[in-house]
C-alpha cells in the first residue's frame, strides 16, 4: 500500500514536471503563440497577435525554401532576364529607312491602292472564276521557271554554288519533265524547293544599305538600291526581250493579274490590321527585305 503510494506520487511529480518544461521545447515563435495575450490593451494585443503570425508565417516559408526551389528561383529570373534581352535586341534590331521623298511616296502609295482596288482586283476576280486555282497555280510555275536567268546569276554573284546549280537543275527538269515549267516537278521529284534571288539581294549581300524608300507606280514600294536591282533583273529577264514591246508589256501584265488572283485578300488583311497602312507596308517591306539578304 504504501509502494502504491509512492508510485503514484512519483508519477504525479513527473507529470507536473513535463508539462511545466514542455513550453521550453517549442520553437520561438510557436512559444510566442502559446503564450497569453493580455486583453486588458485590445489595440495592443490585436498588433502583437499580427505580429506573431507574421514572424511564424516568415519561419514557415524560409523551412520550405530548400536549395533546390531557390535553384530554380534563380533559373527561372535567369531565363525571364534572358527573354527580355531578346526581345530588346528584336527591337533594336527593326530596320529604319530615310524617306525624303514622303510627298512623292504617299501619292504613289494611293495610285497604287486605288489601281488594285479598281482595276487589279476585279480583274483578278474575275480571272479566277474563268480559270480554276490549280491552272493559275500551273501558270505561275511556268513564270517562275522563265525567270531562271535573274536568280542564276544572282546566286553566283553571291557565290551561293549549290543554289545556282539547284537553279540550273530545276530549269532543265522542270522544262521537261514538268512540261515547260507548269507543274513543279524538281520539288515534287527532287526535292529541290525554290529559292527568291534579284540583284536587289546581291547588293544588299555586299553590304550596300536602302539608300532610301521610294513607292513606284504600278510596281510598287522599292528603295533606291532595290531600284538598281530591278533594273539590272529587268535585263536578265527573257519576258523582256519578245518582241513587239505591247506582247512584252502583255505578258507582264498577265503575269501580274495571275499572281494577285491568287493573293487575293492579303493586301486587305494588312490594311485593316494597320493604323497607318502607308507605314505598315514601308515596314513591312524593308523588314522583308532586310530577312532575304541575310538568308
Amino acid at each position: 500500500m504504501k509502494t502504491l503510494s509512492f508510485v503514484s506520487m512519483l508519477l504525479l511529480f513527473l507529470f507536473c514536471f513535463s508539462t511545466q518544461s514542455y513550453p521550453e521545447t517549442l520553437s520561438s515563435s510557436e512559444a510566442k503563440i502559446t503564450q497569453p495575450v493580455d486583453i486588458s490593451n485590445p489595440q495592443e494585443s490585436e498588433q502583437e497577435i499580427k505580429l506573431n503570425a507574421t514572424e511564424v508565417k516568415s519561419g514557415t516559408i524560409k523551412a520550405e525554401t530548400s536549395p533546390e526551389n531557390a535553384k530554380k528561383t534563380g533559373n527561372f529570373v535567369q531565363e525571364t532576364s534572358k527573354q527580355e534581352v531578346i526581345e530588346e535586341e528584336e527591337k533594336d534590331e527593326t530596320v529604319k529607312i530615310a524617306d525624303p521623298l514622303y510627298p512623292w511616296n504617299k501619292a504613289m502609295y494611293h495610285f497604287n491602292d486605288k489601281l488594285y482596288f479598281w482595276v487589279l482586283k476585279p480583274v483578278s476576280q474575275g480571272y479566277s472564276t474563268v480559270l480554276p486555282e490549280d491552272m493559275r497555280i500551273a501558270v505561275s510555275n511556268a513564270f517562275y521557271n522563265i525567270t531562271t536567268p535573274v536568280r542564276f546569276v544572282s546566286s553566283v554573284l553571291q557565290l551561293k554554288i549549290k543554289d545556282s546549280v539547284n537553279e540550273l537543275i530545276r530549269l532543265l527538269y522542270n522544262s521537261t519533265a514538268g512540261v515547260l515549267g507548269l507543274v513543279d516537278a524538281a520539288k515534287e521529284d527532287l526535292s529541290i524547293s525554290r529559292k527568291e534571288e534579284d540583284l536587289g539581294q546581291v547588293l544588299g549581300s555586299y553590304g550596300i544599305g536602302h539608300g532610301f524608300y521610294i513607292v513606284w507606280p504600278f510596281i510598287g514600294p522599292s528603295s533606291l538600291r532595290d531600284t538598281f536591282g530591278k533594273i539590272g533583273d529587268g535585263f536578265l529577264d527573257p519576258v523582256n526581250y519578245v518582241s513587239p514591246v505591247e506582247s512584252s508589256l502583255g505578258i507582264t501584265a498577265y503575269d501580274k493579274v495571275n499572281t494577285v488572283s491568287l493573293h487575293i485578300g492579303d493586301y486587305e488583311d494588312l490594311k485593316k490590321s494597320a493604323i497607318d497602312p502607308y507605314v505598315s507596308i514601308r515596314d513591312a517591306y524593308t523588314q522583308y527585305r532586310k530577312k532575304k539578304v541575310e538568308e
